[in-house]
């Protein structure tokens, strides 16, 4: 699907939602109170080194209130800059698999009736913790609405995985999205640059093995270091180098490049709360980020997949 233009030489979400469902779609966080598989034991112990109390979802909804509730307070805050559009439910913070498949049905089919501009669902979380009866609710799920699950992976590299405490293995993630894929569910895939430990050259390998799965979307995030996260107070101890905003667009425009132009681009930097913020402090201008980007990829002459289709990385 190419939804390029001379704006944006790559495929927006924007764009993608505006060809699937006719007019703008938003996205309203909401908070399931799930918690992590990696943080309770299952996985692992203390969760991803940089993952903040709120579970990656610091823009989510508030979990002291209900569904309903915190649909409504984003909903208002969407409609001062939009008049009209649709909705996606996204279950963002946390890992909003981990449960029984009874809270689950419970959870999503109430996200669902909660506006009748509400036109699918979309949820983030790992792949360990999917199993064949969560796969079939998803199943079941993907037959009544549009559905999103959104995979997170940050690195396909050993030592990363190991480093960040990330709790699962590349294999586990490469069977999760076979098995999605097999029932006809969309794939997004998260995945971050600026670990210390990795190069350009090991950020790159990450896409181009994403280019090999049978993928729908991508998220690239940049590596924030927050405050009372493991990540951030060992840089507080010990500062080790951090991507310049130079270097995090040069790595990203080369991702670009590499990516399969099949591919829906939802996110190309990421944000953090100011008050919880480390490093690096030039991420907080997320529109100068992006322009940066747009502005390299143009200078270049150049576009998503650019260099997928000359190098036939298929």
């Amino acid at each position: 699907m190419n939804l390029m233009t001379k704006e944006k030489p790559y495929n927006t979400l924007n764009a993608f939602y505006r060809y699937k469902f006719g007019k703008k779609v938003f996205k309203i966080p909401l908070n399931g109170n799930f918690t992590c598989p990696n943080k309770d034991g299952k996985s692992g112990y203390g969760g991803c080194i940089y993952c903040s109390e709120s579970g990656s979802g610091d823009y989510a909804g508030n979990k002291l209130l209900s569904l309903k509730d915190q649909f409504e307070q984003v909903k208002k805050m969407m409609h001062n800059k939009w008049n009209d559009g649709l909705y996606i439910a996204y279950f963002q913070a946390n890992t909003n698999t981990y449960g029984t498949v009874k809270r689950l049905r419970y959870l999503y089919e109430t996200a669902l009736s909660l506006d009748d501009k509400i036109i699918g669902l979309s949820i983030g979380t790992r792949c360990d913790a999917l199993n064949e009866e969560i796969y079939d609710l998803l199943s079941e799920l993907n037959e009544k609405t549009y559905l999103q699950i959104e995979l997170g992976l940050q690195s396909i590299h050993d030592e990363t995985s190991t480093f960040i405490n990330r709790g699962h293995s590349l294999k586990c993630f490469d069977e999760a999205v076979k098995e999605l894929r097999k029932r006809n569910i969309e794939v997004v895939v998260h995945i971050i640059n600026g670990f210390h430990i990795e190069t350009k050259e090991d950020m790159l390998a990450t896409v181009k093995h994403l280019n090999k799965l049978n993928i729908q979307g991508i998220k690239i995030h940049l590596l924030h270091l927050i405050k009372n996260t493991k990540l951030g107070n060992m840089y507080l101890k010990t500062p080790f180098k951090m991507l310049t905003l130079e270097e995090y667009v040069d790595i990203t425009v080369a991702q670009i490049e590499i990516l399969n132009p099949n591919i829906i681009i939802h996110r190309l930097t990421g944000d953090a709360p100011k008050e919880l913020l480390i490093e690096p402090q030039w991420s907080l201008k997320k529109f100068v980020v992006m322009n940066e980007i747009d502005k390299l990829l143009r200078s270049k002459n150049s576009y998503q997949g650019i260099k997928y289709l000359k190098n036939n990385l298929r």
